[in-house]
């Protein structure tokens, strides 16, 4: 029971954490307002989150291979309640850029850190817990609108930032306590040479960080751009935009788990390349829909088939490496998945720019994943698809 109670601490912080990576979207405007600045300031805002998610990923790699996940964990529940005050308090715009960098760096730390001990934790299990742990992050994308609206009704902004700080240092004491009651595993115990896992599980690390890492840089390009995409092409109105971009995302609940579920009981391989296939299908289908309820039809799909992606990889990577690579090895995976994916929007937007059609776009993106799992498909179907998802046998 104390394993499941550490799990469930850990599905609390990691609603924490990412919440504090998407609290700006929704908050530029009053933000804006509040500092007098440019949409340009407000932007780089969301985008240091992201960018501090991507930093700490490789190193905290390295740091695991001489502090316990569990502690790595705490840590990262620390910077995420003392960046949130930071973020209360700022009086000016550069002193919140500093606090948003750091909340990414907590995000990026926890993660990098939690999965592999969620693994270890759950080694008969892995695609089942990983997937509720998902799903618990993804519920703080589709929660965060509505909150912050609610927030801003009832005070400031800075009131958003203040609950996060003092939720986080509850939820980090009640974890710090949960984990003082567990028998944690000493699965990870030999993985101490960073270096060695990466040069042991390099052709690993490479399938999953060119599959999801194409995968999700047109992800977060499309959703970057969907209520514009929506607005601009198909003549949907914004409060409709708005609430077709909230169903993307609550599509992603339901994916998370069920997805998750089915990763732990079906060839990881086939359905990693199957979910890639499926979400450029709907890329194409997307380009040829009008109408809001056909609209909201394959918003659902598409979330739901991108978010299915997420606890599919994860459960195909930590499953495949052995204890003594499993966190090094994950962690250059991460960090790899990171940078491939968040050139994304910048690209969307200056293809854009350039004057090239929305729908021309989308249609490209959607040749270059299946380009790219032609490739996959061909190292499957000849035997040399590495980890778990290789064909039985091989």
């Amino acid at each position: 029971m104390s394993r499941r109670q550490l799990f469930g601490s850990l599905c609390s912080l990691v609603f924490l954490v990412n919440f504090g990576r998407v609290v700006f979207s929704p908050l530029l405007e009053p933000l804006k307002a509040t500092f007098g600045v440019t949409d340009a300031a407000v932007g780089l805002l969301a985008t240091l989150v992201w960018f501090g998610s991507a930093i700490p990923r490789i190193p905290v790699g390295y740091l695991l291979t001489r502090v316990d996940r569990h502690t790595i964990v705490l840590l990262s529940g620390g910077v995420l309640s003392g960046s949130a005050l930071f973020a209360a308090t700022a009086g000016t715009i550069e002193v919140l850029m500093v606090a948003a960098l750091c909340l990414g760096i907590s995000s990026g730390a926890y993660f990098t850190a939690a999965n592999p001990l969620i693994t270890e934790l759950f080694p008969d299990r892995v695609g089942d817990m990983i997937g509720i742990h998902g799903m618990a992050s993804q519920f703080a994308a589709v929660v965060a609108p509505p909150a912050i609206a609610l927030m801003l009704f009832a005070g400031s902004w800075r009131v958003t930032f203040l609950l996060l700080a003092v939720v986080g240092v509850v939820t980090t004491i009640v974890l710090v306590l949960a984990t003082l009651r567990t028998e944690l595993p000493q699965a990870g115990g030999d993985d101490r040479d960073f270096l060695g896992a990466a040069r042991n599980q390099w052709r690993l690390i490479l399938v999953a960080v060119v599959i999801v890492g194409v995968t999700s840089f047109v992800w977060n390009g499309l959703f970057n751009f969907y209520v514009t995409y929506l607005v601009t092409t198909k003549a949907i109105s914004q409060s409709a935009a708005q609430g077709l971009l909230t169903v993307l995302f609550g599509a992603g609940i339901p994916a998370f788990v069920i997805t998750g579920y089915l990763a732990e009981r079906l060839p990881n391989g086939p359905l990693m390349l199957g979910i890639c296939g499926l979400f450029a299908g709907c890329l194409v289908v997307l380009t040829h829909t009008t109408g809001y309820v056909p609209l909201f039809l394959i918003s659902f799909v598409m979330g739901y088939v991108i978010h299915g992606l997420f606890p599919t990889v994860d459960t195909f990577m930590l499953s495949s490496l052995p204890d003594e690579h499993r966190a090094s090895a994950y962690a250059v995976y991460s960090g790899g998945m990171m940078i491939a994916q968040a050139p994304g929007s910048s690209v969307i937007g200056s293809l854009l720019s350039s004057g090239v059609a929305f729908d021309t776009v989308l249609l490209g993106l959607a040749g270059v994943i299946l380009f790219v799992m032609c490739g996959a498909t061909g190292l499957y179907a000849t035997g040399r698809f590495p980890g778990v998802g290789a064909p039985v046998g091989q």
